[in-house]
């Protein structure tokens, strides 16, 4: 098969719709089909042996500044007819990937989008509220244009329906088991994320440091839990911000890991910390799970779909910051409740791999060719 992507986000940007994205287009690869991909930002011109097309962009400032807005130009027609796809895959349209819907529509060629943020939650955080109608018309629509679209929870599938959008279904969740994986904790690493304190319990965040993330939320349990360590792995706009913040407590911020880094980081935690309500899955959750940690998570979006509440984890209704000390703090008073919690982390995220995840992709994009043949 040959499969058209346009995305509105790729490498160096790293986060959990890129993840996807790239082990996607790993397995794709291994399994023979054919791809290009258009990407904003400066991207590597080939992943997987497959060709990157680089889309000229803005920098979405100054909300976002590393988040890059693709400006579609005529090179994108050019290549699309040099690779004559047999499906178009819009992932997260909004701006490069709205075009590629657009492209789909005027080539006559079989649509497939991914629903991976809701866009309306952004605009809240943000305080653009003004904009929070618009953006849920607009990607209402765009979804519309498309002959399957796909979530990647079920509670984004729910969410997707009730704002219209038609002709839903769920993408898989996976996760690499092998990179992340207990064995992977190190005391190097260990001392670095406890600021030379490894004897302490450690409660980890990974992920993009910004204000939906709603880690202000762990500013309680700091201060509340003076002998537990806490560590922030990632960057972004509240970088500065969150450093300040936490100034003085016993937190440690990295900035980004990637790689071995990364997995040594998660294994050598005892708690993932994972307060946001905007995820629509929540790789980092289902990364830490791999790595045996339990995870701490807001019971919003679809971080309930990672685990079962009480058995790989616990779930606290959002922003309360009562209830995320209470299960911290049980967590990290008891070895044996996290061990066997880390245990059954670890089981419930080997069920999940990306080959068989990227096969359920491919019979939807043959779905999606099927109906676009039936009109």
């Amino acid at each position: 098969m040959r499969i058209a992507m346009f995305t509105e986000v790729f490498l160096p940007k790293i986060d959990g719709v890129v993840t996807r994205v790239l082990r996607t287009l790993e397995e794709l690869a291994a399994l023979g089909h054919q791809a290009i991909v258009f990407a904003p930002g400066d991207p590597p011109p080939i992943f997987a042996g497959f060709q990157v097309v680089r889309v000229r962009s803005v920098s979405f400032r100054p909300w976002y500044p590393e988040i890059k807005v693709g400006l579609p130009t005529p090179r994108i027609a050019e290549q699309m007819i040099d690779f004559q796809p047999d499906v178009v895959h819009a992932i997260n349209p909004a701006w490069l990937a709205a075009y590629g819907v657009l492209s789909a529509k005027r080539r006559n060629i079989p649509l497939l989008a991914s629903y991976h943020t809701q866009l309306s939650s952004y605009t809240e955080e943000l305080h653009l509220n003004w904009l929070t109608r618009p953006a849920d018309w607009w990607t209402t629509n765009l979804h519309n244009q498309a002959e399957v679209n796909l979530c990647t929870s079920p509670q984004m599938v729910e969410s997707a329906i009730t704002h219209g959008v038609r002709r839903v279904d769920l993408w898989p969740k996976a996760v690499d088991t092998t990179t992340y994986h207990p064995g992977a904790r190190t005391k190097r690493m260990r001392r670095r994320l406890t600021d030379n304190h490894p004897e302490m319990p450690l409660a980890l965040y990974v992920g993009r440091l910004s204000n939906e993330k709603n880690l202000d939320d762990l500013l309680a349990p700091v201060h509340r839990l003076p002998n537990v360590r806490f560590a922030f792995v990632g960057s972004g706009p509240a970088s500065d911000r969150l450093k300040s913040a936490f100034s003085g407590t016993q937190t440690v911020f990295t900035g980004y890991l990637t790689g071995h880094e990364l997995a040594e980081a998660y294994a050598s935690a005892d708690v993932f910390c994972f307060p946001s309500t905007t995820e629509t899955l929540g790789f980092a959750g289902l990364e830490a799970m791999a790595s045996g940690v339990p995870v701490v998570g807001a019971d919003a979006g679809g971080i309930p779909d990672l685990f079962t509440h009480g058995t790989e984890g616990f779930l606290f209704e959002p922003h309360n910051t009562d209830q995320i000390v209470d299960l911290i703090r049980r967590l990290t008073d008891d070895p044996a409740l996290r061990a066997r919690m880390g245990a059954a982390a670890r089981a419930e995220a080997e069920r999940h791999g990306w080959r068989a995840a990227t096969e359920s992709l491919l019979g939807f994009y043959d779905l999606a060719i099927e109906r676009h043949s039936r009109g």
